[in-house]
């Protein structure tokens, strides 16, 4: 396996894990943070394969439990300037 470049964020994110004493070199930091990228991933799988078709069927068969764009974008406005304003 090659040598990886992490740049200057990463290079100090590792060094600062080594520092808490919670690994003890670079590969176990490196290792752990592919282990949650495998969990992300496979997390995502399971949603788009599982879950996403489950609620679509769901949907076609009582199509009133739907909500309306309209409404999931105006949602998401007010979500947007709660946040901003939080700034």
């Amino acid at each position: 396996m090659p040598n990886v470049a992490l740049g200057k964020h990463y290079e100090e994110f590792v060094k600062k894990q080594l520092e808490s004493g919670r690994y003890s070199n670079a590969s176990e930091v490196v290792r752990a943070a592919l282990r949650l990228l495998e969990d992300s991933d496979a997390a995502r799988e399971r949603w788009l394969n599982e879950e996403i078709p489950g609620r679509y069927d769901q949907l076609m068969a009582d199509p009133k439990i739907g909500i309306p764009s309209e409404t999931v974008r105006a949602r998401f406005e007010a979500k947007r300037r709660t946040a901003t304003n939080a700034r």
